[in-house]
């Protein structure tokens, strides 16, 4: 097999697959990026009330989230194009380069606008990590074990999900909050020095165009729609609800722009053909549109559970803060085994679709079962089913990502394809959060009710709870409609692999002898 041919079918030819002993060092760079990127989504939920002491800024809490989330979401495809033109090597410590500058500003911040700053710098960074992370994988490890190398990456925002607020109350009781920025210092700096020396720089599928050409594959006029159609429905999704009303002018206008540059941004791309942001075979390709479907609404609903059962468990079950975070443990810990279970199944079957198909049942299932919780529920009960939901999405959500590995025709459309699934998944997430923000806080009616009185709100608050909780159900088993559509493409050598076209690997090999 050519290296031109191991290239579409998703191996890397023999001379672009590092050695174990660089490999390790590798997988550890990897894993330590992806901590830091998604500690920093979770370690500041302990540290802002001391922030907001120290700079006298409350009126700034949401910008210090919003900012970083802002600057991913809005340069994450320009990444992918980076990741088309550059080798992965030096694309990614670019980005963590970024992301390390970003994190020390914060950690210095002399003023609260400072901060505001660093955050977004940390989130420009961070938007090329998480689908370099992935770029690197499928373009240096082996296509038969890569499912587990998927597993093992993606547990690390399960992993930081747990520490973050742990590790941030700590750091602000013990040292500072400025050590919530100061700790993506030596992991990032471990990274830089593990990737520079191990990664080889031609482990990597570069698309070679002169200087006018790239700039010209930029799409500049896409990006110029793209980013403010972004930037405008994170901004309504923000404030609707919380600064302002939902029927507020404001937020019907952010809803009405974001919606009108999308449009236009979508014409801009059927126009412009191979050169546009997203290639227009990519939007026919439905594999990739099902991987999208299906990590969408799995994400939707995991990001649900993730904000509205600790509520429940401080509300209903009156636990304090830290022991609602060790109660949701068994989903959090759950989904770091399962995703490696996920992938070395995989591995061994060699089809990732299967396992997308019993991930939306299972999910859907786990989910079922946590929207029936009641005021008497037990340990039993809410552990078993945070185990059920952990699994189904543990076997799954990794492996969704593996289709841009094996479902382009052209090797230089992975790293789109992966940024497109990467992005979409983070941008449900984005969507549901403010749904999850509209009942923060809530958990304290019962210093404000009559004793007498407490059991009948208590039942009136679980079945909104449950409510919510139906939402996910639903999310969830819609989720199935994604691979129910997909191809089975092999994971094992030789195996048949999607072109974009949906045709199996060995009729695009037909049609290009």
């Amino acid at each position: 097999m050519s290296s031109q041919d191991s290239k579409d079918t998703g191996h890397p030819s023999a001379g672009e697959i590092p050695s174990l002993w660089r490999l390790v060092p590798v997988t550890v760079a990897l894993c330590t990026t992806l901590f830091c990127v998604s500690l920093d989504a979770t370690i500041l939920a302990t540290a802002i009330p001391k922030i907001t002491s120290y700079f006298d800024s409350l009126d700034d809490v949401a910008w210090y989230g919003s900012s970083y989330l802002f600057a991913t979401c809005a340069v994450q495809v320009i990444f992918a194009k980076l990741y088309q033109f550059y080798p992965s090597k030096w694309v990614f410590l670019a980005g963590l380069l970024i992301f390390e500058v970003g994190s020390l500003i914060c950690g210095v911040a002399p003023t609260s606008a400072a901060l505001i700053v660093g955050r977004s710098i940390a989130g420009l960074g961070a938007a090329g990590l998480f689908s370099g992370c992935l770029i690197i994988v499928s373009t240096a490890v082996p296509l038969r074990i890569r499912p587990l190398y998927m597993g093992l990456i993606s547990s690390m925002h399960a992993v930081a999900s747990v520490a973050g607020p742990i590790m941030g109350g700590a750091f602000t009781d013990r040292l500072t909050w400025r050590w919530c920025f100061y700790i993506n210092l030596p992991f990032g700096g471990l990274a830089i020095i593990f990737i520079l020396v191990f990664l080889p720089s031609n482990a990597t599928s570069v698309q070679r165009l002169g200087w006018r050409k790239q700039v010209q594959q930029f799409d500049l006029l896409g990006m110029l729609f793209l980013i403010p159609s972004i930037i405008c429905l994170i901004f309504a999704l923000q404030w609707g609800g919380s600064l302002w009303p939902w029927s507020d002018g404001r937020v019907i206008a952010l809803f009405v722009v974001s919606g009108v540059t999308f449009i236009i941004f979508v014409g801009t791309q059927v126009l412009q053909g191979d050169r546009a942001t997203v290639p227009p075979r990519l939007l026919k390709n439905r594999d990739i549109w099902g991987a999208v479907w299906y990590g969408m609404f799995i994400s939707a609903a995991m990001c649900i559970f993730t904000y509205y059962l600790p509520i429940w468990f401080q509300a209903i079950k009156n636990d304090s803060a830290m022991q609602s975070g060790i109660d949701t443990l068994p989903s959090l810990i759950g989904l770091v085994i399962f995703a490696i279970i996920g992938g070395g199944l995989a591995s061994t079957i060699g089809y990732y679709t299967p396992l997308l198909l019993a991930s939306s049942g299972l999910t859907a299932a786990g989910a079922g079962l946590l929207s029936i919780l009641r005021v008497n529920s037990n340990t039993g009960h809410w552990f078993g089913y945070q185990v059920l939901l952990s699994a189904g999405a543990g076997i799954g959500v990794q492996n969704a990502l593996l289709v841009a590995s094996v479902a382009v025709a052209e090797p230089t459309d992975m790293p789109m394809a992966t940024t497109i699934l990467t992005f979409t998944q983070t941008l449900a997430s984005s969507i549901f959060l403010p749904v999850a923000q509209s009942v923060g806080g809530a958990t304290g009616f019962r210093d404000q009710i009559a004793s007498t009185l407490l059991p009948t709100v208590l039942l009136a608050y679980n079945e909104a709870i449950m409510c919510t909780f139906d939402v996910a159900v639903a999310t969830a088993s819609v989720s199935i409609l994604g691979p129910i559509f997909m191809n089975w493409l092999s994971l094992k050598p030789g195996g048949k692999s999607g072109g974009a076209d949906g045709k199996l690997e060995d009729e695009c090999e037909e049609g290009r002898t």
